[in-house]
């Protein structure tokens, strides 16, 4: 429930500098790093950010309330965002606008093809195209009238988020015995090892993925991709990218 101030904040009008001021948005994603990104991206354009971290929360989030703007990641532990955006595209009252999210090559494509709105790529750091990008799908009705404060600040997460995330995965990692699981984790890891600029990481998440697809074997490049992971996770200041 919003405090009275919370609540007088979200009736205000849009402004020049807070462009999405009034609008609450739901974003469907499992990564902390990616969550804490796109908090701070909200809330300095005026909006409201409600998170659910899997398929199965995000319904019962809109089963009780309905957002202006609904971002759904397509790799969640409970399944693929696809079905969500789908759902949401042909539904009675329709959501003001749909966006799919995801680090992989093929993720607008996949959003498009499912009736998302647009595609918001991992990372996304740039503040002034994360407005943009909703401002374009919104109603002409709720759009902001006038000129828009454009700033090309990138927003930066705390890497607090990004050894969570890691913490989160080397627990998928260790209890993975089957393909779902392994696309799941390949997919996580390398949406938040883009995020986070490791390019060590992303680079053997990368050739892990490569070598399921060409089916050689994976057990060279999945240990690689293991021991970078506790590698980050036992450094004494945390996560150090390099």
């Amino acid at each position: 429930m919003m405090d009275s101030q919370t609540d007088f904040m979200m009736t205000l009008p849009p402004t020049a500098s807070r462009p999405l001021a009034g609008l609450t948005l739901l974003l469907v994603e499992d990564s902390r790093f990616a969550s804490e990104a796109m908090r701070l991206m909200t809330q300095r354009s005026g909006a409201r950010l409600r998170r659910a971290d899997t398929l199965a929360s995000a319904r019962m989030h809109l089963r009780v309330y309905r957002p202006a703007v609904v971002i759904i990641d397509l790799g969640l532990p409970d399944g693929y965002g696809e079905g969500l955006i789908t759902d949401l595209s042909r539904a009675h009252p329709r959501v003001d606008v749909i966006l799919g999210t995801s680090g992989d090559p093929d993720g607008e494509m996949r959003s498009v093809v499912a009736g998302a709105d647009g595609f918001l790529p991992k990372p996304m750091g740039s503040l002034a195209a994360f407005q943009s990008l909703i401002l374009k799908h919104l109603p002409t009705d709720r759009q902001l009238h006038g000129l828009r404060v454009v700033t090309n600040d990138n927003v930066v997460p705390d890497l607090v988020a990004y050894e969570d995330d890691l913490a989160q995965a080397a627990e998928v990692l260790a209890h993975c015995h089957d393909g779902r699981s392994l696309d799941y984790v390949t997919q996580f890891l390398s949406g938040i090892a883009r995020s986070a600029d490791d390019s060590p990481l992303t680079h053997a998440v990368a050739a892990l993925d490569q070598c399921r697809h060409d089916g050689k074997p994976i057990l060279p490049s999945l240990s690689r991709v293991m021991a970078l992971v506790q590698a980050r996770l036992s450094a004494p200041s945390g996560p150090r990218l390099q």
